[in-house]
């Protein structure tokens, strides 16, 4: 279980408000050097400026695919994905298409998933299934297809829709992701309390804005 020492590695330190400048971003990666957080998340047109900040240093950089929406078409998700690795992330937080969730065709998202965890195999991939929109079946089925893709995390929420992350959906998630997978907490964490309520749940890693205030409550 975490302590007041290192729950800062569990976070992804974000920024993907539409209204971001390079100075946020710049501050963005010097509060994740300065409290240690494991990796900054950014909007594709910064991955490469924010590789640049964190040059020959420990944090990682996490860009998004198919952002916020995931209604994009696959060859839309590769290029974007594919040109993130290439500009330096080392994760991508993917949104796969929930629209073709919803309407139960199953085999169009597994599908999807493989390619872009195939054509990105030297970046990390966590799925955004956004919970919000999901009843508890669909949840299950989530983690099935996010299991069969390959990818390595699933990821609850974009924290842009109506409900983030729930101490309940993460033990769901990570009762039944075994070894396979792991699980990323995000949307509406913002206290040291959310926090290490969702890591006492079974979270491997937390996306949120807030991360300097979490640490900060610590001090």
């Amino acid at each position: 279980m975490p302590s007041s020492l290192n729950i800062a590695k569990y976070i992804d330190h974000t920024n993907l408000k539409p209204y971001a400048t390079y100075k946020d971003i710049e501050k963005l990666c010097q509060e994740a050097v300065e409290f240690g957080f494991y990796a900054v998340c950014v909007n594709p047109f910064y991955v490469s400026f924010a590789k640049n900040q964190l040059k020959d240093r420990s944090v990682k950089v996490c860009s998004v695919v198919g952002f916020p929406l995931g209604a994009n078409l696959l060859k839309t998700k590769l290029l974007e994905a594919t040109l993130a690795c290439q500009d330096g992330a080392d994760e991508l937080d993917i949104v796969w298409n929930i629209s073709a969730f919803k309407s139960k065709d199953f085999s169009y998202v597994e599908n999807e998933l493989k390619t872009l965890v195939q054509y990105t195999e030297n970046c990390i991939h966590k799925i955004i299934v956004e919970t919000a929109y999901l009843n508890h079946d669909e949840k299950v089925i989530a983690v099935k297809l996010v299991k069969n893709s390959g990818a390595e995390f699933i990821k609850t929420s974009t924290g842009f829709a109506p409900k983030g992350a729930t101490v309940e959906d993460v033990k769901l998630f990570k009762s039944l992701a075994g070894e396979q997978l792991k699980v990323k907490a995000a949307g509406g964490i913002r206290d040291y309390k959310t926090a290490l309520a969702m890591i006492k749940a079974g979270a491997d890693r937390i996306g949120t804005s807030y991360g300097v205030n979490i640490i900060k409550q610590l001090i």
